[in-house]
């Protein structure tokens, strides 16, 4: 395979991470505005939300055998118009049924685009020897303020939700769909060509869920310490730490921030010190943004924690993605790993699901600030699995390094 194909999948692949981070910013930053739409009220909209990660679990689940059959490329290739257009349903119905449709579409659809992603990013990595994964999720990140941007604009000009989205489908749709035709497969399966979908097909192959178990409960604990501060910061700052209005939606923007910059330099931080080594530091720091959180006098350190947070979450779900990958493939070959990613990315909804009602329920029984040095905790585990994830002297983290005289760029 060229370079140059290598560097076309890449900036293909980095185009498909910020389209995703554009589109469920905006769907996720304008829920108050689809419940006023649709009339959900306050206790069924609890079982809306949970129904999107739940329904993109099982197209994750379901995207491991699909892949086997026409590489994760092709479903790629599809699931992502598939959830531009489900966003645009989101803004285009009147009736609860409709959005219920379009909501169910769209958790299906993320299931398999999310799945499918990490595939090719892992896939590439692989073929290029060193760390780019992080480069990825930061496109992804970088896309989520693009999209949080242009949710503010929307309900600052008190537009429509279907006014709102649809400029911005017209335009990614077509740049998603021009993108994909440069999907990548990084390798090749041993005996076997180039998946047309580009990816790595080898079904059938079983991948131990005790091989992954560490990396599951790591997976889950990150986006535990996610949900907490996506849905929670807001809220702390104003009832625990007695803000303003104004200045509590401040901190999720600092933790996207400094999300986006861990991730853009990340890779350099895998490839100098070994992917172990950046996992446990990111832990680390992530468990001291929780504390700095939990015992903040006001509101400027409490937004300092979060700050801490996101620099220290930012690099530990990319670099997950890649060991399940690279275990796998070590262990049973390139199918395995494609196996293997479908199945931890199920954990990401798994966190997601229990991070809010975990903190929610803590604040109740016990105190918010309890719950952030919970969270803390759980992040902390992470540094007890950080072996899983390569050894410390490998930049790639297992002696998967090529050769600087065939780096790609």
């Amino acid at each position: 395979m060229t370079d140059a194909r290598l560097r076309r999948g890449r900036g293909s692949l980095g185009v498909s991470f910020f389209v995703q981070g554009v589109t469920f910013a905006l769907l996720v930053t304008r829920i108050p505005a689809i419940q006023d739409r649709y009339g959900i009220s306050d206790g069924l909209l609890p079982l809306c939300l949970a129904a999107v990660p739940i329904l993109a679990g099982v197209g994750s689940v379901g995207t491991e055998r699909l892949v086997a059959r026409v590489g994760p490329g092709a479903v790629l290739r599809w699931a992502q118009p598939l959830v531009l257009l489900a966003l645009l349903g989101v803004g285009a119905g009147s009736e609860l049924w409709q959005v219920a449709v379009a909501l169910g579409v769209f958790g299906l659809a993320v299931g398999a685009l999310d799945a499918s992603m990490n595939m090719l990013g892992v896939s590439l990595q692989r073929a290029y020897g060193r760390s780019i994964m992080l480069g990825f999720h930061a496109a992804y990140s970088l896309g989520g303020i693009v999209g949080a941007s242009l949710a503010w604009a929307g309900a600052h000009w008190d537009l429509s939700l279907f006014t709102s989205y649809l400029p911005v489908v017209a335009v990614l749709l077509p740049a998603a769909l021009v993108g994909s035709r440069w999907y990548t497969p990084g390798t090749v399966p041993a005996g076997g060509a180039e998946s047309a979908g580009g990816g790595e097909t080898n079904g059938g192959v079983g991948v131990s869920f005790r091989l992954l178990l560490p990396l599951c409960l790591v997976m889950t604990f990150a986006y535990i310490g996610d949900s907490t501060v996506s849905n929670w910061s807001a809220k702390y700052l104003q009832d625990v730490l007695g803000s303003s209005e104004e200045l509590a939606t401040v901190p999720y923007n600092a933790y996207m921030v400094t999300t986006l910059l861990g991730r853009a330099v990340g890779d350099l931080g895998v490839r100098r010190m070994g992917a172990a080594m950046v996992v446990r530091g990111g832990a680390v720091l992530a468990a001291l943004g929780f504390a700095v959180v939990a015992v903040a006098p006001g509101a400027w350190v409490g937004m300092a924690g979060f700050t801490v947070l996101g620099l220290g979450l930012s690099v530990i779900v990319p670099q997950t993605f890649a060991a399940a990958g690279r275990q796998a493939f070590d262990s049973h070959g390139p199918g395995a790993s494609d196996a293997a990613v479908a199945r931890l990315n199920v954990f990401n909804y798994v966190g997601f699901l229990i991070g809010s009602p975990l903190v929610g329920a803590l604040g109740d029984a016990w105190s918010h600030r309890g719950a952030m040095l919970v969270a803390m905790v759980l992040v902390l585990v992470t540094v007890a699995y950080a072996t899983s994830f390569g050894s410390q002297p490998a930049r790639y983290g297992g002696g998967h390094e090529r050769p600087r005289t065939v780096d790609v760029g």
